[in-house]
């Protein structure tokens, strides 16, 4: 079995901002995780990411902050991570215009 593109959007706001959601699932998942799914969701503001969620090999899953720093996040399902994400941008946005 191959990976498969679940998700492939680009979203670029009026203002310059621009957000970014990829996602596959994967025949095996990527070490450390135990799930079958590979992503990237990142939201650019003024070239720099504010806002980041994936998963890398060896890391597993994680979040990037404004300030460079990395956190682990516990994953449940693509959906509740699309859904924090987009929560997180939105009040971003919300706070930050």
């Amino acid at each position: 079995m191959k990976a498969d593109l679940l998700i492939r959007e680009r979203v670029p706001f009026p203002d310059g901002d621009l957000a970014e959601l990829v996602v596959w699932r994967l025949p095996e998942p990527v070490p450390p995780t135990t799930h079958g799914f590979k992503y990237r969701l990142v939201y650019v503001s003024g070239g720099k990411r504010l806002i980041g969620y994936d998963n890398e090999r060896g890391k597993g899953d994680h979040r990037h902050t404004s300030d460079g720093h990395e956190e682990p996040i516990t994953f449940t399902t693509v959906d509740a991570l699309l859904e924090r994400f987009v929560s997180e941008v939105e009040e971003f946005r919300r706070n930050n215009r």
